[in-house]
Parts: structure tokens; C-alpha cells; sequence
């Protein structure tokens, strides 16, 4: 039926369904307009500014003035706190996030046996997570590894005379590193909560072939967790490349004992707000994040091999 035989109330129905469908478009538009402002104004906006001013030698106080690739330049060749800092961050990251993730997954294996009160050690557990990044804790742990603090105490009194953990730079970053697995709580929960999914089937009839706890674990508990794990594994290495809170408490700012914490976060923020070099600490932000997308990317292509999902990973 063409437009030119419709009848006047099949005229006015096509009429009525299209303001209708306007009506509803500026509704829709009406109730995203919070989150595109929101996406536009401060994170779109200020992700471009930095682009911009990365490019540029910007030190807050001044107008910003153009000097191209200077920047990226300077840092990658002339620059060599940036390579300790690099270096700092490398350490922590490949310590942390494996020893995190482990001892998550020991924790989890730990409460997924079905014991009593399994809500409140899900709660104690997942404190830490919440707290570990605070100020207050960092302060409170930099006290209790000081030379004359808890642990050191503790160990006094088996005849051990420890160190000063955070003063000392053998010890230093690993003590930020401890900080870290400490706050195990949410990939503790995340992990529980893929355990909780696997069936208990696998496990009877593995029994009943003969198969140990040890071999259940490497044999059905692993490969059915692999998404799970992938997935943690992300997270982790993306959050603690930009790790900054501990690293600048512990040392007061200054990312001492020499350098040895002085993870690239910090560096950034300390060109940035302490030396006023806006421009340079852009450029430092953006050469983060092309390092964690390569990381990411590499994670993402080497899962194809190691995580194996129900469906075949389709």
C-alpha cells in the first residue's frame, strides 16, 4: 500500500508512531545528558588537554608553549630518573601482582570450604582492600616497619635485629610490595565467587578415579578458573602501575631511600607539582598508559592459550 492510498487513520497512526518515537529519543537524550556532560566535560575534555599539553612546555603558571616531541624526547633520552623510575615500577608490579593473586586464591580455596561465619570472613578479608590505599594506613605502616616499630619489636624479642625497613633501600619497595598483597580482599572475593560456580560434579568423579586434592586443583580447579583469573590478572596490573599513595607516604614524598621508591606515579606527580613541569608530567602520563595497553594487549593475546572458557572462547 503506498503513501498515496493510506486512509486518514492510517495516517494518523504513522503519524502518532513517530512522534511517539521522537518523544521517546528526547527522553532517552534527556536522561544520558548528565553522563555525556560528565564524559565531555571531565573526562574527554581533560584527556585532550593532556594530549595537548604534552606537547607543549607547560608549567601551570605560565601559557603553555609549543615544543612538540621535546618532552617524549627528553624523558627517553636524557632523563634518568625516569628510567629508575621505570625500573622502580617494574619491580613493584611483578612482585606484587603475582604474590597478591597467589595468596587471593589461597585465601579463597581456604573459604570455600563451607565453614561457619563465611560472611564475616569475607568482610574481615575484604577490609583491607578498602583501607590499604588510605593515607592513615600507609602512615600506620611506615610506623610499624620504622626501625623501632612493631615488627622489629616483635622480632627483638627471638634475638633478630631487623633493620629499618623503610629507610633501608634493599628493603624499601618491598615493603611497599607487602603493603600491596595485604590488600588481597578483592580478588580474594572475585575468586570465591568463581569458585562457588565450579560443580561439584568434577570433583566426585574425580574422586572416584582416584584423583587426590593436589591433582583436583591442577586438573579441573586451575583450568575452570583461568577467565577468573585473566580477568584479576588485568585489573592488578593495571592498578598498580599506577600505584602512588603508598609510595609517597612511605617516603615522605620524596621517593627515598635513593630513588628506591620512586615508582612513576610519583616521579610524574613530583614534575608536576612540585617542579611545575605540567607539560613533561603529561607526557610522562601518556607514555603510562601506552605502557599498560601494551601490557594489557600482551595478557589478552597470550590468553588465547592459557584461559579456557565453557563455550571455547567464543
Amino acid at each position: 500500500m503506498t503513501a498515496t492510498s493510506m486512509t486518514k487513520p492510517q495516517k494518523r497512526s504513522k503519524r502518532a508512531k513517530k512522534s511517539a518515537a521522537s518523544q521517546n529519543n528526547r527522553a532517552a537524550l534527556f536522561f544520558l545528558a548528565p553522563w555525556l556532560i560528565g564524559l565531555i566535560c571531565l573526562t574527554l575534555g581533560p584527556v585532550l588537554a593532556s594530549l595537548y599539553f604534552s606537547l607543549t612546555d607547560y608549567s601551570i603558571l605560565a601559557s603553555p608553549n609549543w615544543v612538540g616531541l621535546s618532552n617524549y624526547t627528553e624523558m627517553l633520552t636524557t632523563d634518568k630518573l625516569f628510567g629508575t623510575s621505570l625500573k622502580v615500577t617494574f619491580t613493584y608490579v611483578f612482585a606484587s601482582v603475582p604474590l597478591k593473586l597467589i595468596f587471593a586464591l589461597g585465601v579463597a580455596l581456604l573459604l570455600n570450604k563451607g565453614i561457619k561465619g563465611l560472611g564475616i570472613y569475607r568482610t574481615i578479608y575484604y577490609i583491607p582492600s578498602l583501607l590499604g590505599g588510605s593515607i592513615a594506613i600507609s602512615m600506620l605502616w611506615r610506623k610499624m616497619l620504622g626501625g623501632d616499630g612493631l615488627v622489629n619489636q616483635v622480632l627483638l624479642k627471638v634475638g633478630i635485629h631487623a633493620p629499618d625497613w623503610v629507610a633501608n633501600p634493599k628493603y624499601a619497595l618491598y615493603s611497599i610490595v607487602l603493603l600491596s598483597v595485604w590488600q588481597f580482599g578483592s580478588s580474594m572475593i572475585i575468586f570465591l565467587s568463581g569458585l562457588k560456580q565450579i560443580p561439584t560434579d568434577y570433583y566426585e568423579a574425580s574422586s572416584v578415579d582416584g584423583a587426590g586434592k593436589i591433582r583436583q586443583f591442577w586438573s579441573i580447579t586451575l583450568p575452570i578458573l583461568t577467565p577468573v583469573i585473566f580477568f584479576n590478572l588485568v585489573m592488578q596490573i593495571i592498578t598498580s602501575f599506577q600505584s602512588f599513595t603508598q609510595a609517597f607516604v612511605i617516603s615522605n614524598g620524596s621517593g627515598g631511600p635513593l630513588n628506591s621508591t620512586l615508582m612513576y606515579s610519583l616521579y610524574l606527580y613530583k614534575k608536576g607539582f612540585a617542579f611545575f613541569q605540567m607539560g613533561y608530567a603529561s607526557a610522562m602520563a601518556w607514555v603510562l598508559l601506552l605502557i599498560i595497553g601494551c601490557f594489557t594487549f600482551i595478557i589478552f593475546r597470550s590468553s588465547r592459550g592459557w584461559v579456557h572458557y565453557e563455550d571455547g572462547g567464543k
